[in-house]
């Protein structure tokens, strides 16, 4: 895997070795347009985790193994397309604020507001996650082992032909930290069946 055609948004630095693309999440960072007024408003968009990407047109297959180790409620390893500061969606293994207090694949769908939904518990800290495009329509997968998929969501999503899509590293609720991304495949050709994301 090379990353020559990468590049950054609120950049911390990135390490790739022995197949391991790591990445510091800053401290207090997060990319969310909270739902929830404040004082009868919307408050303003967060926008400072870490985004490291690369572009692409047309229909694409972007998926990889993400880890971390959890400090904090919604620490997360994340997939992200991003078009603008209000339009963008990830999908994430985060330490979600579920009761179980176990991390969770988390997505969020953002259209000027950001909606957030927790997914599966997972035992541990690792996941495979998978985001397909056919067209406008978007599909995120998460796998347990690599090879069997399940579809977390299928939703349509108004980007351009070509669109950023990275990894993203956050820290929302205090200590940043180190971040993985391994098995990266970034494969550019339709889905054969997008809700499979084959």
């Amino acid at each position: 895997m090379t990353f020559e055609s990468f590049k950054w948004i609120n950049e911390t630095g990135a390490v790739y070795a022995d197949g391991v693309l790591k990445i510091m999440a800053p401290d207090n960072s997060d990319y969310f347009n909270s739902p929830m007024k404040e004082n009868g408003a919307l408050p303003a968009p967060v926008a400072n985790a870490t985004l490291f990407y690369t572009e692409l047109t047309g229909d694409f297959i972007f998926k990889a193994k993400v880890s971390l180790q959890f400090r904090n409620t919604f620490d997360a390893s994340a997939l992200l397309i991003y078009e603008n500061e209000n339009i963008w969606a990830k999908l994430a293994l985060e330490n979600s604020d579920l009761p179980c207090r176990k991390p969770a694949v988390v997505s969020v769908v953002t259209r000027r507001i950001s909606d957030d939904c927790n997914g599966p518990v997972i035992d541990g800290n690792s996941v495979w996650l998978r985001i397909a495009r056919a067209d406008d329509c978007f599909a995120f997968h998460y796998s347990l082992d690599g090879v069997e998929y399940n579809m977390v969501r299928l939703f349509t999503f108004p980007v351009g032909k070509t669109v950023k899509v990275g990894f993203e590293a956050q820290a929302p609720m205090g200590e940043g930290g180190e971040r993985c991304f391994e098995d990266i495949v970034i494969e550019n050709r339709r889905p054969l069946d997008l809700r499979a994301g084959i």
